[in-house]
């Protein structure tokens, strides 16, 4: 289904979970085995609280748009709704309008949307989660829901809702961090199909990977930065951070490109009493919307994402009807977030 045996997407299948406990183990190498076990003294200067009453706001208030599938009003209001509050929270607001073309020969009006915190600071730092729901449940149990667009609750709007409310958080706090932050909100991540993508964009994608349809914002900001020169320190991506009882594995391709900032993250989130969810432990390779800015656009980007420790796999709800706001948890996002605010209170 892929161009590495190794590169697990997320168009697999909850129940391939022989593959991914395979992926998972055939994933593991000397670097990263020793860069999983490294541990880092760290300056920590003390970081603002993190109200996940607020995100879990955010995520409903996404979901009451419904559906945010390309090319649908819902879509549209919800990328409005994006615009207006991240220039709320004061920041420099690019809008990245594109049309993509899907796997299967669709042309979506789509959208990337960038907010930039301290725009002008020279050192910067990424966080990124995809905004777009799915237009088909079809890993749904229920043949006559397979057709249905996702809620995506979990799978978009929950990392969405986290980076609202850092925005929010940073600019009403009386300490700012000092590096630069860009907020991405990718679109047309989550319109891919487990078959091999043949269009034209996938041909010219440059690197091994496969996306098989998925990612479409990412590889377009990657191939199209917001502003010339751009680059970036490092990014980090999240996806599927909402659930009761997430864990968050070391993603696979995460430690292949950015093992450093991958240990700093789950040491950070260790060191604020949250290893229940940030666990040590190695996780499979997931192409995702990380892959296109270490691949193409050279900047080292790892991915938080949802997966079953020991047993591979996506939340239960994912790609079904039932990734609603039941599945929102906010102890979850309160661990989310919070480590990343400490992570970027953390930099120089």
């Amino acid at each position: 289904m892929t161009t590495n045996d190794n590169t697990m997407t997320k168009s697999i299948l909850v129940y391939s979970v022989a593959l991914v406990l395979v992926a998972t183990s055939a994933c593991k190498t000397k670097q990263s085995q020793s860069d999983s076990t490294q541990t880092t003294e760290q300056k920590t200067v003390s970081a603002p609280a993190f109200n996940a009453d607020s995100a879990y706001t955010y995520i409903e208030k996404q979901v009451a748009f419904g559906p945010r599938v390309p090319n649908t009003p819902a879509h549209t209001q919800t990328g409005n709704y994006l615009v207006t509050k991240l220039k709320q929270f004061g920041c420099e607001v690019t809008q990245q309008s594109f049309v993509a073309t899907t796997w299967d020969g669709k042309k979506l009006n789509a959208l990337n949307i960038i907010g930039s915190i301290n725009p002008k600071a020279t050192k910067r730092i990424i966080l990124a989660s995809h905004w777009d729901s799915r237009p088909h449940a079809d890993n749904d149990p229920d043949k006559a829901d397979q057709n249905k667009p996702v809620t995506a609750a979990n799978d978009g709007a929950s990392g969405v809702g986290v980076l609202l409310e850092l925005a929010r958080t940073i600019q009403q706090s009386n300490q700012k961090p000092t590096v630069g932050i860009d907020i991405i909100f990718f679109d047309a991540e989550d319109w891919g199909n487990g078959e091999k993508a043949t269009n034209d964009f996938e041909q010219a994608s440059g690197n091994q990977f496969d996306y098989i349809g998925f990612c479409l914002g990412s590889r377009y900001w990657a191939k199209n930065l917001h502003k010339p020169g751009y680059s970036a320190y490092y990014g980090i991506l999240l996806d599927m951070v909402g659930a009761k009882g997430a864990t968050f594995a070391k993603e696979g391709l995460s430690m292949q490109f950015a093992p450093t900032v991958v240990n700093n993250v789950w040491q950070t989130a260790s060191n604020a009493g949250y290893s229940q969810y940030f666990v040590d432990t190695p996780g499979g390779q997931i192409t995702d919307d990380h892959v296109a800015p270490n691949t193409i656009a050279k900047i080292p980007m790892i991915d938080i994402i949802h997966t079953n420790i020991g047993t591979g796999g996506f939340f239960p709800s994912w790609h079904t009807a039932e990734d609603d706001m039941s599945n929102i948890d906010k102890g979850t996002l309160k661990a989310v977030g919070q480590t990343l605010l400490q992570v970027l209170y953390n930099e120089e």
